[in-house]
């Protein structure tokens, strides 16, 4: 096969645990090997006792299609990253979290190879991602009055739909954090974690707008092989469901404040939806 055909090829690649990572052509339309990362500088950093983020990111990787195959998945490298670096400019720690401890799901195949700052980052946060905090703990010893939180921050990926939607304790620290007016943090599909926070009084975030990476992309682009089948389901279906307000029409860079929620519709929003968050919470 030439190097072209290679280049191009619209099959998804085969996974060595039974799942499927992205076609060649769907990593050559759908990444980058480099990010719009600014700098993050902030000419006044946060100094204060409430400095910390809590990070809830998935532990789980193979999402099974509505075919059966399996892709590849978990936190996206950029959308996941480029929020952290200038969260951590601003003057605040992240703490990073997944629902039992397990390792933070990755998915290296959307790594930016020639972006020196996120590969940075990467390498000074390997130990945390291998050994997160478990968030059942965090809930059941750490979520008080006197917690040194700002925020919670959802980062996207489609691993944000394993694991967290239906989550009890992810459900539990979105109302402590609302309760208390931290704000909640969530990039493009890492809004579907929000479905944790429907009780039977109500959904949360009923009355909100968001913006979130549309079902309408999500359905293309098996058609380049960037999934193996069709979703199991839709996110962008489900918030609206629950009467949530989706503001965006593309997988671009838009981002959304309602309240004390802010969101991001795609990988194209990291760099903005991080600088957006970021300067937020130093007000």
């Amino acid at each position: 096969m030439s190097i072209l055909r290679k280049l191009f090829r619209a099959t998804p690649i085969p996974t060595t645990d039974g799942a499927f990572s992205p076609s060649p052509l769907a990593i050559k339309l759908g990444t980058s090997t480099t990010t719009d990362y600014d700098g993050g500088a902030y000419a006044k950093p946060y100094v204060g006792p409430k400095n910390r983020v809590l990070m809830i990111c998935t532990e789980e990787r193979n999402m099974t299609m509505a075919n059966g195959k399996k892709f590849s998945t978990g936190n996206h490298p950029v959308e996941m990253g480029l929020p952290m670096l200038h969260l951590m400019n601003a003057g605040f720690e992240i703490d990073i979290v997944t629902p039992t401890g397990a390792p933070v799901a990755i998915e290296e195949w959307a790594m930016p190879a020639d972006d020196a700052d996120v590969k940075r980052l990467y390498r000074d946060y390997a130990d945390a991602f291998a050994n997160p905090g478990s968030l059942a703990d965090f809930v059941a010893h750490k979520m008080n009055d006197e917690a040194p939180y700002a925020a919670v921050y959802i980062p996207g990926g489609h691993g944000a739909m394993l694991g967290l939607p239906g989550n009890e304790d992810v459900g539990k620290v979105l109302h402590w954090a609302h309760e208390r007016d931290l704000f909640t943090l969530a990039l493009c599909h890492g809004p579907a974690a929000l479905l944790s926070a429907k009780t039977e009084k109500g959904f949360l975030y009923e009355g909100y707008k968001m913006t979130v990476f549309p079902d309408s992309v999500d359905k293309q682009t098996p058609m380049i092989g960037y999934l193996p089948g069709p979703m199991p389901w839709w996110v962008c279906e489900k918030l609206t469901a629950l009467g949530v307000q989706i503001t965006n029409t593309k997988a671009d860079a838009s981002c959304h404040i309602d309240r004390r929620l802010i969101t991001g519709a795609s990988p194209k929003a990291a760099n903005a939806f991080g600088r957006l968050a970021s300067e937020t919470l130093l007000k």
